[in-house]
């Protein structure tokens, strides 16, 4: 890793790990799902993202991460740690960061925010402008996701965590403990400090359609971000969304550049489910409606999906997001019969079927 200037913020960590060349791989696989470059120097691999710089020494078995700003040093902080603690678990990981902002506790990642507006965009979906200070760091990084933090009934009154010496967040005990919900940043405003986010709500015992349902002006709640694997810039896009990942699909029509083509596919219970998008981009936009047929048991999107051929010149870029279920065929359709890698798709479980999950719905 190139040395660091001096108005740069350093820090590194020492990792007691035996096996580290074993997972590095995996490890560099994860980290450039996140775009970064690696690059290889004898027994040190760097990685440069757009934020800033991190190496691993598997010698000296010391990473290191640098980064112009607190946001940037904090953001990668997370990522290395995450990955370390994915990958070694089995070796019990403990990871103390030395450097700046070493024995730092404020959560650069959290805000606190406040409902301002409450208003239906269908009969199921409910969207929710929330207020807070200093969002920059939301629009940053590519991600489109927060982790939403909920009181709840049993804990009504939560405490918010806080950071921990590895760089990743310490919870307060269960009795105080908020639970965590992770939702798309539908439309962010910086300069006026609030941030959209449409729910999905339904009956059943999903804590965020809960607090949605029941969310009013001056409520609070916390958010932690952004989250979430950057969707890869191509010339041309196939994506396919239930209701959970409509939003998400919705934002990257709105925000892809004009010059974008492909087609996108959402599903929906009813055409009464249809909500208004600006769609920006040249992508084709279709509806697919379950009418009568419980959401997850139609394989509708993801055979709609696996319709579409793959462009044999340009780049392109396979999205979609929905139940377990369809996620899996089309993951399994785009890997394995398409031959198409991490870098060129993206097919996530928003939610399984008989089970609450962490992703919306």
């Amino acid at each position: 890793m190139s040395e660091a200037s001096a108005s740069e913020l350093t820090c590194e960590a020492r990792l007691d790990l035996r096996h580290l060349p074993d997972y590095m791989d995996s490890i560099a696989d994860r980290l450039q799902s996140f775009e970064a470059d690696a690059s290889h120097h004898g027994q040190r691999i760097d990685f440069r993202f757009a934020f800033g710089a991190a190496s691993f020494d598997m010698e000296r078995l010391v990473m290191r991460a640098n980064a112009a700003d607190r946001d940037g040093l904090a953001r990668i902080k997370d990522l290395l740690a995450t990955a370390v603690q994915v990958y070694a678990r089995d070796e019990n990981p403990e990871i103390v960061w030395t450097g700046d902002l070493a024995n730092e506790t404020r959560l650069a990642q959290f805000r606190e925010m406040v409902v301002k507006d409450v208003r239906d965009l269908t009969l199921h979906m409910r969207r929710i402008r929330l207020a807070g200070e200093d969002l920059s760091r939301f629009a940053k990084f590519g991600g489109m996701h927060i982790r939403m933090l909920f009181p709840t009934r049993e804990v009504p009154d939560p405490l918010w965590p806080i950071l921990g010496g590895n760089g990743l967040p310490v919870w307060p005990a269960d009795d105080r403990r908020p639970v965590a919900r992770v939702y798309t940043i539908r439309a962010l405003d910086v300069a006026k400090g609030i941030i959209d986010v449409d729910f999905l709500v339904h009956p059943g015992d999903s804590v965020g359609s809960s607090w949605a349902m029941q969310a009013a002006p001056g409520m609070k709640v916390g958010i932690m971000g952004p989250v979430g694997r950057p969707v890869r810039q191509a010339e041309w896009y196939v994506m396919g969304a239930d209701e959970t990942g409509l939003p998400a699909l919705a934002r990257l029509l709105e925000t892809l550049p004009a010059e974008t083509k492909g087609v996108a596919f959402v599903e929906i219970a009813n055409d009464g489910e249809r909500q208004e998008i600006a769609n920006a981009t040249g992508i084709e936009l279709h509806w697919l409606t379950r009418d009568g047929v419980p959401a997850g048991e139609d394989k509708l999107l993801a055979e709609a999906v696996r319709s579409v051929a793959w462009p044999q010149g340009g780049s392109a870029f396979g999205w979609f997001a929905a139940e377990a279920t369809a996620a899996k065929i089309v993951r399994v359709y785009w890997r394995g019969m398409l031959g198409l890698g991490r870098d060129e798709t993206l097919a996530a479980a928003y939610w399984r079927r008989g089970a609450a999950g962490l992703m919306a719905g």
